[in-house]
Order: structure tokens, then C-alpha cells, then sequence
């Protein structure tokens, strides 16, 4: 038996003393480690210089070949001054917003001057350590220029980890067809312009929109945006589609509501929208590829019959090695035609090539960031799908706006009470969600409403045991941008135009798409308002098991869960359409 040291007693202040001297080389590890204007963020230490916000970092303790912050998304960090200003703004009251400042023009968002970054010229003879010197020296110049031209307080969040923009400009590299997904109720936000000159201007390739998430909309809204995008883009082809039409969800579709639709077992392909992207692929291709095998699935999938209690989801498939070697653009190559999807985070990507397949292929989260590299799969034999990580291009949309599409983690915000305010000044929120003020009064502002959020959830602070707002705030936020609260942009002159609209034939097709009937489009919002009294008790039920989840958000499934109006299943869009 082999001699040891005899142990010595370790008391509790020695092991104390251990731990604080393990914090303490710790962080000064990290110091050497980062740029020195970002060591505090303190107000009497932030730099003028912007800092960085790496979002979702984990922790390394040795940095090897795989570093799992490679992708992590970076946004420049609000000062510790506008955030003080902001939470002193929550205690303010709410003034209401008529209905047509809903209505935006996306021209105000991207001015001229605010470009995306693109990869700047290369060639074989340069080595990896040239390409990408270059591409860091361009980009630095890039990110430069922007801050020295806009107002840092103007420009919203925007994705500033270079290997995240790589993996955009492989995809594009390699993708005979670039599909731009953007969420239905933010569209014209999602979409900068710069983009759609680069691709179809400058690549000479071909685009396709897809105006995602159509069951969180009314139908006549979905047709208004479609011909708005039409109109302003008339050489880009515009598509709508939704992963989860009526087939894919379980409960009854005629209640309303705070009950989440939940995702059956077995996915079927969203088949409607798969032949509408198919015939529009074979437009573009014009022969030179054949897409006989991918009608094939399709019509397999109508057919198909399935048990959804007893069919399981079948195996995620991921690519795990990332290819970013540099491949010459040769059109369809070997016959095969790649199709690229991008958009920025949240707006269904992953989700939208699972309902392509049938069968979950790509794992999604409500996380912004999840995707952390592009990822092929292979649709058929000759068809192939690049998933882009989800990218926030420079804009100069409002902050708060950003945190209602799905753009910036909910959990990271320092202050989200803005965008509560952003929302309840536009949806009547206090009558959907039944809140009693804390205090009596008839006056609210948004802290009022987290606190009436908070006291009839039940959220308490763990060592004062008061009303824990910001927990209030963050699940109110998550309700938006899954859907349980829908807030809907509109397209300039929609409300003047509504009935117009409503009676477009073209609505009878999206109804299609959204596989619902049309007389469920035809319900007023009284009837909705009837039914949600007699499914009180079950929303409450549904909520608390919302709760119980809302800590494993990362591996949770895409955040397309809602009620129904005017083609919806959602009952909060009644009110905000």
C-alpha cells in the first residue's frame, strides 16, 4: 500500500482563502487577455470608445482548437448611463399609440451608408494567414467607418465577431440560390436593402424572400407585405411559409387564450409551402437541374398518413466539422443545386429546414446565437440546404424594437423595461393579460406592469421577497416574441387600406399555406374574447407550465407557438391588427 502524506485539517477560512486566490489569478488571466478598455463597466471607467458585449461567452480554461466562443455573438455595450436613464424612464406613465404609427417605412431604417460587410477580393496564391489579415483589416476599417459616420446612439445592435460574417460569405460562396428569411410581423425591418444589391447587383445571383412565421399573422396582413416587398423589390421573388400550419400543432384551434400550441411528435413537412419554394426553384434552375426527387417528396409526404402519438422525432443531424476552405464558384456543381438560407436570429431559419425535411435535421432554440456555423443538409440526392447562423445587420432600428424581434438575448438584457414600454403603448396588454394594478391606481407605467406581472405570477426576490420585476419583465418579453403576445408591423398606407385587403382573392391562398379554414378567419375579436373567459382556468394551467420551463430555454424548439384571428392562433394579434 502505497505511503501518503498524512492529511492536514483544512479549516474553513484556509479553504476560503484557497477559493479567493483561485478568483483572483483567474481574473487576472482575463485581463491579459482582453483590451484594457474593457476591463470595468463602471461609469467612471467607460471608455468613449464603444465597448464590445460578448453575449452568451462561456467559460475556457484552456484555449485549444476548438474554442466554443469562436461565433459568440458581440454587440457594442450600452453605457452604464443610458441604462440608469432608461430604468428611471420605466417609472413613467404609458401613452398610447394609434394604430398607424404600426405602419413603418424601411427606408428610414437603412439610410445610405450603412452597408454590410463583404468579403474583400482574394485568391488561391494567398495564404490562410494573408486572407485573413486582409479580412480583419477590412473589417476593423469597416466597423471604424460606420461609428465615425452614425451616431452611436442612433445605430442599433449589430453583429461585430467577424467569424460569424465568414460564415455568411461562405454560404453566399457557395449557394446558387439565396433564400432571405424574415419574421412576418418585423418583415421590412429584417430586410436591409444593402443585402439585396449585394446578392442580386453585385454576385448576380438569384434571391427569394420568405416572409416566415405567416400563422402569427392575419392573412389580408401577410398579402399586404408580400405585395409591399413586390412593389419595392421588383426582380425579387417573394414567398410565404410557415413551419407549424395547423397539422403540426395539437389542441383544439378554436380556443383561445394564454394556452401555447405544442408541436406534435412527429413534424410533418410543411408540404404547402414546400411546393410553393419548389416551383419557384424550378423557374431559376430553367432544366439544368433536375427536381424530380424533391416533387417526389413531397407528394410521398401528402399522402403519408401518421400517427402522431407513436412516431418520434427522428435524429438530429448536424454537420459537426466546419468546412471553410475557399471553392471556386462553379454553378451547380456535379448537379447539385445549394440553396442558402440567412436572416437574422430568431426569424425560423432552423426551423424552416426541418419542416422542409419532415423530420428535425437542424437544432433550433429561442437563444439568438444558437446556430453557431453554417450547417449543410441534403434535402435530396441533388438538392442541398446551407443554414447561415443568424446575422444582425447594422441598422438604425430602435433598440428596443430589436429586443421584441428576436435579435438580443432576453436573459442578457441590463434593462428591459423599454421594450415593455415599446409594447404596451401599442397593445392593450393590461385588459389581455387581466392585471390589477399594485397599488390601485389607473395610471400605469411599465414597471407598473411588471409588478402587476410579477404579484399575479408570483415572482419574489430571493432575499428581500419583493416583487421580482425583472424576472416579470423577461417572461412578458418571451411571450412576445414567441407569439403568445403578437405585435405586427404594418406596411405604409395599411390601415386606410384594411378592408381592401381583407376581400384581396389572394387571402384564400394563404389560408392554404396556414392550413386553416376560411370561416376560422372570419371570427371577431368578440368571439375570441367569449372564449377566452370559458378557457381562463386552462391558460393559468398552461402558464404555470410555461414557468417550469422558461429555465431551459436553450433546448427548447423554435418559438412559433400562438392563438388565432383572422387566420392567427393567437388571441393578443386581434387586438394589434
Amino acid at each position: 500500500m502505497p505511503q501518503g502524506r498524512r492529511k492536514i485539517p483544512f479549516s474553513g477560512r484556509a479553504k476560503k482563502q484557497q477559493l479567493q486566490a483561485k478568483k483572483h489569478r483567474a481574473q487576472a488571466v482575463g485581463q491579459k487577455l482582453l483590451p484594457s478598455h474593457t476591463a470595468s463597466s463602471s461609469e467612471e471607467s467607460f471608455s468613449t470608445e464603444l465597448e464590445v458585449h460578448k453575449l452568451n461567452q462561456q467559460p475556457v480554461k484552456h484555449l485549444g482548437k476548438a474554442n466554443p466562443n469562436r461565433y459568440v455573438l458581440k454587440f457594442h455595450r450600452d453605457s452604464p448611463e443610458d441604462v440608469r436613464q432608461r430604468k428611471e424612464a420605466a417609472l413613467l406613465g404609458l401613452a398610447s399609440r394609434s394604430e398607424e404609427e404600426l405602419e413603418i417605412e424601411a427606408d428610414i431604417y437603412f439610410p445610405s451608408g450603412l452597408d454590410l460587410p463583404v468579403r474583400p477580393p482574394w485568391d488561391f496564391s494567398m495564404s490562410k494567414i494573408e486572407l485573413e489579415a486582409r479580412e480583419h483589416k477590412y473589417f476593423t476599417e469597416y466597423v471604424s467607418k460606420i461609428q465615425s459616420k452614425f451616431d452611436p446612439k442612433e445605430l442599433s445592435y449589430f453583429e461585430l465577431n467577424l467569424e460569424t460574417w465568414r460564415q455568411l460569405w461562405r454560404v453566399l460562396e457557395m449557394s446558387e440560390i439565396v433564400l432571405v428569411i424574415v419574421d412576418i410581423r418585423f418583415s421590412s425591418l429584417m430586410f436591409p436593402p444593402s443585402l439585396y444589391n449585394y446578392v442580386n447587383g453585385i454576385l448576380k445571383k438569384e434571391m427569394i424572400l420568405i416572409l416566415n412565421k405567416i400563422d402569427l399573422a392575419p392573412a389580408p396582413l401577410v398579402v399586404a407585405w408580400k405585395h409591399y416587398f413586390k412593389q419595392k423589390y421588383p426582380d425579387l421573388r417573394v414567398l410565404t411559409f410557415t413551419s407549424f400550419p395547423s397539422y403540426n400543432l395539437y389542441g383544439n384551434q378554436s380556443k383561445t387564450g394564454l394556452k401555447s400550441q405544442r408541436r406534435r411528435g412527429k413534424m410533418k413537412m410543411a408540404a404547402e409551402g414546400a411546393q410553393k419554394l419548389l416551383e419557384c426553384c424550378e423557374e431559376i434552375v430553367k432544366g439544368e437541374v433536375v427536381l424530380s426527387s424533391w416533387h417526389k417528396k413531397i407528394l410521398e409526404e401528402i399522402k403519408t398518413e401518421y400517427d402522431d402519438d407513436e412516431i418520434e422525432i427522428e435524429e438530429t443531424t448536424e454537420l459537426q466539422k466546419v468546412d471553410t476552405s475557399f471553392v471556386e464558384d462553379e454553378k451547380y456543381k456535379d448537379g447539385v443545386l445549394t440553396i442558402g438560407c440567412i436572416g437574422q436570429p430568431n426569424v425560423g431559419k432552423s426551423s424552416l429546414m426541418n419542416a422542409l425535411m419532415g423530420k428535425k435535421v437542424v437544432s433550433v432554440s429561442k437563444t439568438p446565437g444558437h446556430t453557431k456555423h453554417f450547417q449543410t443538409i441534403y434535402l435530396t440526392h441533388n438538392v442541398r440546404l446551407c443554414d447561415c447562423p443568424g446575422l444582425v445587420f447594422p441598422s438604425r432600428v430602435p433598440k428596443t424594437l430589436q429586443v421584441l424581434m428576436g435579435s438580443y438575448p432576453i436573459a442578457q438584457l441590463q434593462e428591459p423595461y423599454s421594450a415593455i414600454r415599446y409594447l404596451a403603448e401599442r397593445l392593450d396588454i393590461i385588459k389581455q393579460l387581466n392585471l390589477q394594478h399594485v397599488d390601485g391606481n389607473d395610471e400605469w407605467s411599465p414597471m407598473d406592469i411588471c409588478e402587476a406581472w410579477a404579484k399575479k405570477r408570483g415572482y419574489l426576490t430571493a432575499k428581500a421577497a419583493r416583487l421580482d420585476t425583472y424576472r416579470a419583465a423577461n417572461y412578458l418579453l418571451r411571450m412576445a416574441t414567441e407569439g403568445k403576445i403578437c405585435l405586427c408591423l404594418r406596411p405604409p398606407g395599411f390601415t386606410s387600406n384594411k378592408g381592401t385587403w381583407e376581400k384581396n382573392p389572394e387571402v384564400k391562398e394563404i389560408l392554404w399555406l396556414q392550413a386553416r379554414r376560411e370561416e376560422e378567419s372570419q371570427k371577431q375579436p368578440s368571439e375570441y374574447l367569449q372564449e377566452e373567459q370559458s378557457d381562463e382556468e386552462q391558460s393559468e394551467e398552461d402558464l404555470n407550465e410555461d414557468a417550469e420551463s422558461e429555465q431551459s430555454e436553450d433546448s427548447s424548439s423554435d418559438s412559433s407557438k400562438t392563438g388565432e384571428y383572422l387566420g392567427t392562433k393567437n388571441k393578443f394579434s386581434a387586438l394589434a391588427v
